[in-house]
């Protein structure tokens, strides 16, 4: 029995953390790994510069950078991805030689990466089966060479959001020059579905607000976002909000501390005194892939009210000018919101009618909404379903394109909003084909490409040979993790360009490199001199980051020089493609995102690092709506849920959670605060009434077991697990991020985006043995 499963035994209770997000529980958690992860002395100085005009961007989350800054920018998680990887601890050639990558796969995410800093080019060498020290030329000259030999669309080439906007374009540049769109990147697995589906209801691939709607808000709703794990800086303007009375409400499966109170580690007085911040006024907990018919309930009763009010000659609470200037699809919605049940919405949503009715009425008394939501939303098989009825909320009251409102999908990454911006896509319709032709003079080559999870069924089919990969633990990341290490094995060609030991370098390819990259806060010194590098974040701002610490190895080279390396020994020579010019001063590389975006990024160099960064537009928040019909569109939903299975005896629905102590993959330790689990992961959150309904107790030792309706539907399996009673609506249970990953079909995701559906996979449970 694990000491987890017999603390619950000792004190027959669920785990729960009630003290507020923020306060000295993130001064305690910063110092923890602080502690461990062993930083060089100069982090305090990029911290105090971090998310600042002159300083370093943040790698962890794309929350916006205010122009009126805080005297510390940063959150607990933006502190712990600094610190982590400003460690003084290195993982250099020597550490290759006293372990078989055999022996690594052994170890847990959480070690490999305590290694520290990758500091020197690596080659997989079979017969000792470890990595071994290699030049940078060596590893340009073979990889080109391998590339040469491939067909380019048996290759692809993957960027996770580490990268800045300058790396990224010139990457996606090197796979069109070399000849294919195989570029998928980590939005594929979170935030694709808000491309996808935001871009066909409203025109916009991205959200619609910029950081003074947040001030001017009378109320946010939340679907399926927590930023107190997520995005923790939101709670600065949040907490601002609710002082000047406006009202946030959340609907949520598990109820996450960071929306139930806050004190802000910034103020002496909430940190002297203990005084918090009570963040939702209205907490629903509704189950999992339920947003549809909460988020129909809501519109029940906004047409309801409406209803009401035309009869009685009042106050029209529809906006009904905006809805026929600027929307199609309303009179077929609201027939439908009419014709349904409450009891149908409480059977779907998992909510009563009167919480939908107080939710409700709390949207119809606010003049201006921010709709606010994560992966929650997406990460569905009717993800694009989801963000569809939202933004149905939205219209309804014109809660688009005014001022304090609007809808703010919230990104987990560093960049990964930027990197599509500037081409990293695998749709050549969303490319400057035309301004590439003339730059470059090639024909880019217009077929559609991969998204990540096609890419890696490609490779189990043999289709695809190679994968380089610009950052990213796509091993780990992926569902089927197991399935995908085999394949990832397979291939002809691995290339990892990356700053720490992972799991995806223990699979190596039958050529395999591991390319050792800066870090952000790190000097990039080139030609001209120490470069700078740019970043969008989740409201389309761009910022300049600039690193100041030198540097984990002096044979490390940045993620540009490292991209124009590989395609310097790829490609044939073009007069017009000058990858050492772009390498030596990174402004001709912003010049030339500039000539292929003109309206994104005019006056780009100059601009770099403008307080609070330049927002690049955004037609829906003009109310230019880029549509096929020209007009914003309502959604009628065909299904009351956003998943692909119906509920069943024994049947439940498996979310899977980041913890306190990650990020993405990134495992900083194992003390997951804010849920009141110690020391563990392996761990199964579960209603204590559906505990009892299994026959089961609390600290069982089971294993869930995927129950989807294909062949091979009950043969992904996960054990150890300790069963722990939770908060959590019934018929929903929870586990850990990237653990359950074994339990999802690699293409078990939204129907439209492919983005996993990671929060609604079913399962089954069993006692571990079973």
């Amino acid at each position: 029995m694990t000491e987890h499963a017999k603390k619950l035994a000792d004190r027959g209770a669920k785990p729960r953390y009630d003290a507020p997000a923020g306060g000295w529980g993130s001064m305690r958690g910063i110092a923890e790994i602080t502690e461990e992860a062993n930083p060089e002395f100069g982090v305090a100085d990029t911290l105090r510069r971090l998310n600042k005009p002159g300083g370093t961007m943040c790698v962890s989350c794309a929350w916006p950078k205010p122009e009126n800054y805080h005297a510390f920018e940063f959150c607990e998680n933006g502190a712990k991805a600094t610190i982590w990887e400003l460690t003084k601890d290195r993982c250099t050639p020597e550490f290759f030689e006293s372990h078989t990558v055999t022996e690594l796969r052994d170890w847990n995410d959480h070690d490999l990466e305590m290694t520290g800093r990758l500091t020197e080019p690596m080659r997989y060498d079979a017969g000792s089966d470890t990595y071994v020290r290699a030049s940078w030329d060596e590893a340009f000259a073979a990889i080109g060479d391998r590339l040469k030999a491939l067909d380019p669309k048996s290759t692809v080439f993957y960027a996770s959001g580490h990268a800045g906007l300058e790396a990224s374009f010139l990457y996606g540049l090197y796979a069109r020059l070399y000849g294919h769109n195989n570029l998928p990147q980590s939005s594929n697995m979170c935030h694709e579905t808000t491309s996808v589906g935001l871009k066909e209801v409203i025109g916009s691939s991205v959200g619609t607000i910029i950081w003074d709607d947040l001030e001017k808000a009378d109320a946010f709703f939340f679907f399926g976002q927590n930023p107190g794990t997520n995005a923790p800086r939101f709670l600065h303007p949040l907490a601002e909000a609710k002082k000047r009375g406006a009202k946030i409400v959340t609907f949520n499966p598990i109820r996450e501390q960071g929306l139930v109170s806050f004190v802000n580690p910034q103020s002496p007085v909430e940190m002297a005194t203990g005084a918090e911040t009570k963040i939702s006024d209205r907490y629903y907990q509704l189950k999992s892939g339920g947003d549809v018919a909460a988020i129909l309930g809501l519109c029940k009763y906004v047409i309801e009210k409406d209803d009401e009010a035309r009869r009685s000659h009042g106050t029209a609470i529809i906006d009904h000018e905006f809805i026929a200037q600027h929307t199609t699809g309303f009179d077929e919605f609201i027939a439908f919101a009419r014709a349904t049940d409450w009891e149908e919405i409480e059977k779907a949503s998992g909510l009563s009618e009167s919480d939908l009715r107080e939710a409700g009425h709390i949207y119809i008394s606010s003049e201006r909404v921010i709709g606010v939501y994560g992966m929650g939303l997406t990460q569905h098989s009717h993800g694009a379903l989801n963000i569809a009825m939202l933004v149905n909320l939205l219209l309804l009251r014109g809660n688009i394109g005014k001022d304090g409102a609007g809808c703010c999908p919230v990104r987990g990454h560093s960049n990964v909003q930027g990197q599509r911006t500037v081409g990293i896509t695998e749709k050549p319709s969303l490319v400057p084909n035309d301004r590439l032709r003339e730059l470059f003079g090639f024909e880019p080559p217009m077929e559609e490409g991969y998204v990540i999870t096609e890419a890696l069924q490609a490779a189990m089919d043999g289709k695809v040979k190679a994968i380089v990969s610009l950052g990213g633990n796509l091993c780990r990341a992926l569902p089927e993790s197991d399935r995908v290490e085999q394949a990832w094995s397979d291939l002809d060609l691995t290339v990892m360009i990356s700053t720490k030991l992972n799991r995806s370098h223990l699979f190596p390819g039958k050529s395999a490199w591991i390319l050792p990259c800066l870090g952000r806060a790190e000097i990039d010194r080139q030609a001209t001199g120490n470069q700078a590098v740019s970043v969008e974040d989740s409201f389309s701002g761009i910022n300049g980051s600039i690193g100041k610490r030198t540097p984990a190895s002096d044979r490390l080279k940045s993620e540009l020089a490292i991209v124009a390396g590989l395609a310097k020994a790829t490609l044939p020579d073009n007069p017009k493609v000058k990858w050492g010019e772009w390498t030596a001063d990174y402004g001709r590389v912003r010049d030339l995102i500039e000539a292929c975006y003109p309206d994104d990024f005019q006056d780009y160099n100059k601009r770099l690092f403008q307080p609070g960064g330049f927002w690049r537009g955004n037609s829906a928040h003009e109310r230019i709506w880029e549509t096929e019909s020209g007009k914003a569109v309502i959604t009628t939903p065909g299904q009351l849920h956003s998943r692909n299975f119906e509920e069943k005896d024994g049947r439940y629905i498996l979310v899977t959670l980041r913890s306190n102590d990650q990020f993405n993959t990134t495992i900083y330790g194992y003390s997951d605060r804010f849920r009141g689990i110690e020391g563990t992961r392996d761990v199964v959150l579960m209603n204590e009434a559906d505990i009892a309904e299994a026959g089961l107790e609390p600290g069982d030792t089971v294993a869930l077991v995927s129950d989807d309706d294909t062949p091979d539907g009950g043969n992904r399996r996960l054990g150890g697990l300790t069963l722990t009673p939770y908060d959590i609506p019934r018929g929903t249970i929870a586990g850990y991020y990237p653990e359950c990953n074994v339990l999802i079909a690699l293409d078990h995701g939204d129907e439209k985006s492919k983005t996993p559906a990671s929060k609604s996979i079913p399962v089954r449970i069993e006692r571990d043995g079973a």
